[in-house]
């Protein structure tokens, strides 16, 4: 029997990141900054203090490169942090491969998923503020059931709206988001004039990130006791998830493997990927490492791979910022693919600010491919991946398949952000291969 230690590696809560990574600090060109829509000016910290506490608003436009976690976070954070990194050495059998492989699970914390590393410091700095109302949109509804988790931790109440066809295509994801205590509603609603507007002019559709987003921020800018979380694209999102990387890091060194050659992880707005990606980029930067950290998205939203790298709304109403992204278009509506956490039209600022500076790579993966790796690694691992984390899965098995055809045994770790007990009816429809293409 294998040693266990080198099938799985936990590390000890002292061992846990104290201070969140902030990529800004290393990039060798600054990115972007964000526009003001109306003056195209860039943004200052007064034009954002009507949706966000200036606690991550000094996050957003930090450059330093660490930022410490407060300890009121970092106890939360203990709830489930360290997470575990594993050796897959029973995929690796499963397809013969010559690669090692290794995947960080995010999947332990208490939604099943990443987001709730954005969600605990988000709700304690907006608390920290006084402001005792919290509106977010969310996409399949992990971000909406962290947000609600630390929203009822710290005593705020929170105003979900959900796309659309998450919202009735996975019921459980409001169900989890009520039982903490958030209100949920299916986006496009006719709670808000933006939602009004939207359902007028697109009577049957399916709904988007974008088109949530706009919802979520008109409640909050209309309500002085609100604010507004979101759960990815935006700077400080990303910085949140950085421990996600620092941990893979230090842990892939207890396996004493001196670097990843390639980092897999899946990409909608950008913050599992950014999280993963960065401290590893930190490694590239330094010289410490050559590792071709790869972006895997959907091909029913391919903002990186087939999208303009231009200013754009973060969403469809036209409410937010101008961000820099690679963007399909704020107007675009993904198809209703199950991966419902990567259906956005844009991509993170600081991610595309790397992708355009060639610090990052990206790939598309259709939804077949995607959910082909998926029961092949819960076959294999024991873990049922989230519809999203299969987009990363797949990315790794090509790479480690062309490896063995080579004679070559790389280095690869995956990024599972999440479990996938919830995306059970998307995973009944591609065993009953009624599952389409995307």
């Amino acid at each position: 029997m294998s040693d266990p230690k080198q099938i799985k590696v936990v590390l000890d809560e002292a061992e846990m990141p104290t201070h969140w990574y902030n990529i800004v600090a290393d990039l060798p060109t600054p990115p972007p900054p964000p526009l003001h829509p109306g003056t195209k000016q860039p943004l200052t910290p007064d034009d954002l203090a009507p949706l966000f506490p200036m606690g991550l608003i000094a996050q957003e436009a930090s450059t330093e490169r660490w930022i410490e976690i407060p300890q009121e976070v970092h106890d939360i954070y203990r709830l489930w942090r360290p997470s575990p990194f594993f050796r897959a050495r029973r995929l690796e059998q499963a397809i013969g491969s010559t690669a090692r492989i290794y995947y960080k699970y995010e999947g332990a914390s208490p939604v099943g998923s990443h987001k709730t590393n954005s969600a605990v410091p988000q709700a304690y700095f907006n608390k920290l503020e006084g402001r005792t109302r919290l509106t977010t949109e969310t996409g399949a509804g992990q971000w909406g059931s962290a947000l609600a988790f630390a929203a009822q931790i710290f005593g705020l109440q929170c105003d979900i709206w959900q796309v659309r066809s998450s919202y009735e295509g996975k019921p459980y994801r409001h169900v989890l988001m009520e039982t903490f205590g958030a209100h949920v509603v299916a986006s496009p609603s006719e709670l808000t004039q933006a939602g009004r507007a939207l359902r007028e002019q697109f009577p049957d559709t399916t709904g988007s990130l974008g088109m949530a987003i706009s919802e979520a921020v008109e409640a909050a800018a209309t309500d002085p006791n609100a604010a507004y979380s979101l759960g990815s694209v935006l700077n400080h999102v990303l910085l949140h998830q950085t421990v996600i990387g620092q941990e893979a890091v230090k842990q892939l060194a207890m396996f004493d493997e001196a670097s990843a050659d390639y980092v897999f992880g899946c990409a909608g707005g950008g913050s599992n990927f950014g999280g993963l990606a960065f401290p590893f980029l930190r490694e590239n930067l330094e010289g410490r490492a050559a590792a071709r950290i790869v972006a895997c998205e959907p091909k029913a939203a391919p903002s990186m791979t087939e999208g303009e790298y231009r200013y754009d709304f973060g969403d469809t109403a036209g409410l937010t910022p101008l961000l820099k992204m690679y963007s399909l278009g704020s107007d675009f509506v993904p198809a209703p693919v199950h991966a419902g956490g990567l259906r956005y039209h844009g991509m993170a600022p600081l991610v595309s600010h790397c992708y355009a500076e060639g610090l990052v790579d990206a790939i598309a993966v259709p939804q077949l491919e995607a959910f082909e790796a998926g029961v092949l690694f819960a076959r294999a691992e024991g873990i049922v991946p989230a519809s999203e984390s299969n987009h990363a899965i797949a990315g790794a098995l090509r790479q480690a398949r062309a490896a063995t055809e080579t004679g070559e045994s790389p280095v690869i770790v995956i990024g599972v952000s999440g479990s996938g007990q919830l995306d059970l009816p998307a995973y009944s429809e591609f065993l009953a291969g009624e599952m389409v293409d995307g």
